[in-house]
């Protein structure tokens, strides 16, 4: 590789990426140059936010463009509530924005589940998340469930690893749908597959609650932010979240896709593109049993306020 690429001039190319990486930022940029025609189609038009590890630094996620950004990026401005500014965020249009963010040393490419252009969802997304310690054959057991819920509701998705040590499920949805709408059947599709086997999955928010089962998270479609198909991940070995065939699953490890060895996996398809499913309307009973399932942080929030209560209350009678 040159020390330009994409008009975007590269520098420090042969340093590690970060400890425990196994790779160079040579590396990075190399990945992101060879899936770029399948990356920007999964970011183009969404918020932006990179995670970015300097030398001799932790990790950071970045979600204002900075000010020396090249004026060619494409951008949006968002309302921030919680921090109640106004945030500049990159849209990753184009090869040329990917190779700049990588030789800003930006490994993670998160994005939000709506265009900049529509504020509607695009996509359900179920996260599942083992236990410390639980092998990956329980989240590909859990996986099942999620998927056999989707069949059983009408509906259907794609899965990839999320770079980490569990697994993304996406729903895309017709144009419209509201974000409680979404929110609520997330909730109620994550219930369903845990119902169908307690003894593995849950969708207890409490981490104390969950009794070393596999976390069916149901809050990412609750307007944050994922990482996207084909990231790769700051964490150690610089792993990729990897599309993956359902019935796939059962033969792989998150560990098998990395920025070594993701490039030659993937061959010349996009197999995220081929994966997902057509959108359909979600089902009037899923909605109502999402409405009646409370949302996960409130409802954690309500029972810890709660269980403090009662720890006060026992502490005090038995003094």
């Amino acid at each position: 590789m040159s020390d330009e690429l994409a008009g975007v001039a590269l520098t420090h190319l042969d340093d590690e990426l970060f400890e425990g990486a196994g790779a160079t930022k040579r590396d990075l940029v190399g990945y992101l140059d060879a899936v770029a025609d399948r990356m920007v189609p999964v970011l183009s038009g969404r918020p932006l936010s990179v995670i970015r590890v300097r030398p001799g630094s932790p990790p950071f996620m970045q979600k204002n463009l900075p000010k020396y950004a090249p004026e060619w990026i494409a951008r949006t401005v968002v309302w921030s509530p919680a921090s109640y500014r106004e945030i500049t965020y990159a849209l990753g249009d184009d090869h040329r924005t990917l190779i700049w963010f990588g030789n800003q040393r930006a490994v993670e490419y998160h994005v939000t589940l709506s265009r900049a252009d529509d504020p509607a969802p695009t996509h359900l997304v179920i996260d599942l998340d083992p236990p410390e310690g639980a092998p990956f054959s329980a989240v590909v057991a859990t996986a099942a469930l999620v998927r056999q819920a989707l069949a059983d509701t009408g509906l259907a998705g794609a899965v990839k690893t999320s770079g980490a040590k569990g697994l993304h499920v996406f729903v895309p949805l017709l144009p419209g749908v509201s974000w409680d709408d979404a929110a609520g059947a997330t909730r109620a599709l994550a219930a369903r597959a845990a119902a169908l086997d307690p003894g593995v999955a849950t969708p207890a928010y409490i981490v104390q609650d969950r009794e070393g089962k596999v976390f069916v998270d149901s809050t990412r479609s609750g307007g944050g932010t994922v990482a996207a198909a084909y990231s790769p991940r700051a964490r150690p070995g610089a792993p990729v979240s990897f599309p993956l065939g359902w019935d796939d699953l059962g033969s792989v490890s998150p560990a098998d896709f990395t920025l070594h060895t993701a490039v030659a996996a993937l061959g010349s398809g996009d197999p995220w593109a081929a994966a997902m499913p057509d959108a359909v309307a979600l089902p009037e009973d899923l909605l109502e049993q999402g409405r009646a399932i409370p949302v996960a942080r409130v409802a954690a929030m309500h029972e810890g306020k709660r269980r403090k209560r009662a720890a006060r209350t026992a502490d005090g009678d038995g003094s």
